[in-house]
């Protein structure tokens, strides 16, 4: 009973570490991003045709631009915390918190596809190379790899175009509408990762495979396949659970121009038109709430390592990145 109170509490401990470092680490994007809007060069309000005087003022009055930097910093600290991120200054009648609720639900849409993609992917290209290894299999998957680490995901999503689109006409050149339309962007985001995780897979999976338990398993007669499933594999991946914190990074992030690219209208192509709007409080908000998401996953994907791998100790264990 002892122990079992002690492991609770050092769980709970454990827990509310994470969330304080979770919901600073938050506190410091959203305060850096603020003073970066402030000192950004330029205005929102700034047009092709000269707007008078008067008409500026009253809008900067009517958004709260005329008020001293640290009253729009408290009113922007309180909008975040009940979540309400405030009005776009450049889509008249719509929120940050609108924008939000329509682009997301396809960046996520296309986030899942392109991480199923990538893990599925990635774990079977590592194993066969860490199986085959020094073979023909092994040389074919480490070739792919190096091509999905080299070319940056924009370069492949115009190649993916250029190719099965334009050419092969296989395919959607862009816009968002059926499955058809997220092959190409799904595979020029899991493109990256998909490499990474097959390198990671075949690294850990060759060093598992040389142990002394693999090879008391093959002594009693089990298949390959046998060991690979029952005794591997669970090693193996480990890392690759550790990697999925920043996989969500790299997906999550490597939209914003993908999203762009296919025309796709999910939340990466609004924050680009922000920027290229200064449209500040779309940058902020959309900024804020992608950190607030990222924090999450690296959580819970750091919460995950340890529940799968008893020897770690909760209170020794850091997370992802940090």
């Amino acid at each position: 009973m002892g122990t079992n109170n002690k492991s609770s509490l050092m769980k709970k401990k454990y827990l509310i570490q994470k969330l304080f470092i979770l919901v600073f680490s938050l506190f410091l994007v959203a305060t850096m991003t603020f003073f970066l809007m402030q000192a950004a060069p330029g205005d929102p309000f700034i047009q092709e045709q000269a707007i008078p005087e008067e008409i500026m003022k009253s809008m900067r009055a009517h958004f709260g631009l005329d008020q001293p930097w640290y009253i729009q910093y408290v009113k922007y600290l309180k909008g975040i915390v009940t979540w309400d991120l405030g009005p776009s200054f450049k889509y008249e009648g719509r929120t940050v918190n609108d924008i939000i609720r329509e682009g997301f639900p396809v960046s996520l849409v296309l986030g899942l596809e392109a991480i199923s993609i990538a893990l599925f992917s990635g774990i079977i290209l590592g194993t066969i190379a860490a199986v085959r290894r020094s073979r023909w299999e092994d040389h074919i998957a480490m070739i792919i790899a190096v091509i999905g680490i080299s070319v940056p995901n924009f370069i492949m999503a115009t190649l993916l175009q250029y190719i099965f689109s334009m050419k092969l006409d296989l395919f959607p050149v862009a816009r968002w509408g059926t499955l058809a339309h997220t092959i190409l962007p799904v595979l020029a985001l899991a493109a990256l990762p998909t490499a990474f995780i097959a390198r990671l897979t075949r690294a850990n999976m060759v060093e598992v495979l040389e142990q002394d338990y693999v090879q008391t398993a093959r002594s009693k007669g089990l298949s390959t396949r046998q060991v690979i499933l029952k005794h591997v594999l669970k090693n193996s991946l480990l890392p690759v659970i550790t990697y999925l914190g920043p996989l969500a990074s790299t997906i999550l992030t490597g939209s914003f121009i993908v999203e762009k690219i296919f025309g796709i209208p999910g939340l990466g192509g609004w924050f680009v038109t922000s920027i290229t709007n200064r449209d500040y409080t779309v940058i902020m908000g959309v900024t804020v709430f992608y950190s607030a998401l990222l924090m999450l996953c690296v959580l819970m994907v750091d919460i995950l390592y340890t529940l799968l791998d008893p020897r770690i100790e909760l209170s020794k264990t850091k997370m992802v990145g940090e």
